[in-house]
């Protein structure tokens, strides 16, 4: 039995939709620019969930990354891609979605020559049920909470086990808005 098609939403460069995509035939050596986002899930105590990428993942397998991250389907507001994909990746519901970096777009070739290229809002959200996570094994395969400082540390120290956005999300600032 085949996957469903999921579909992504192709961008020119202005951020402007003009089509979709199989997101299977997207992400190539030569990836268009297309929709996505990143979120970072948030405890009562200000830490923030880090998940590290199962080893199956087409892109950046097995490295430290924020929450989970993903690809608003055409018609889906970017609030419900979240909630829809924390289902998906962390088995979970999340609530009060906030912008943090609502501009973020980042372009990134992975080890494999695999290339990202998205304009990706980031978001904050807080998870609903505790701190019971179970992530799906074909998304994440291992996950930690962390201080803010301590993950900036910990980039500024080996930014290579990263993925390229995070990184890129702190130095531009993703903890100034005081949710992480």
């Amino acid at each position: 039995m085949s996957s469903p098609i999921e579909l992504v939403r192709l961008l020119d460069d202005d951020g402007t939709e003009i089509g979709t995509a199989d997101k299977s035939l997207v992400h190539g050596d030569n990836t268009p620019l297309h929709l996505a986002f990143s979120c970072h899930l948030v405890d009562g105590a200000g830490r923030t969930l880090l998940t590290r990428r199962a080893l199956s993942k087409l892109t950046w397998p097995g490295v430290w990354t924020n929450s989970f991250c993903g690809h608003p389907a055409p018609g889906e507001t970017l609030e419900d891609a979240v909630r829809r994909r924390a289902g998906v990746e962390l088995n979970l519901e999340v609530g009060d979605i906030r912008p943090v970096l609502p501009d973020f777009r980042y372009r990134a070739v992975d080890a494999s020559g695999i290339v990202e290229n998205e304009i990706c809002p980031v978001f904050t959200a807080v998870h609903l049920g505790g701190d019971a996570i179970s992530p799906n094994p074909d998304e994440v395969c291992d996950w930690a909470w962390s201080d803010i400082a301590d993950l900036e540390e910990a980039v500024a120290a080996a930014p290579f086990v990263f993925s390229p956005w995070l990184v890129r999300q702190l130095a531009e600032g993703i903890h100034a808005g005081g949710r992480l």
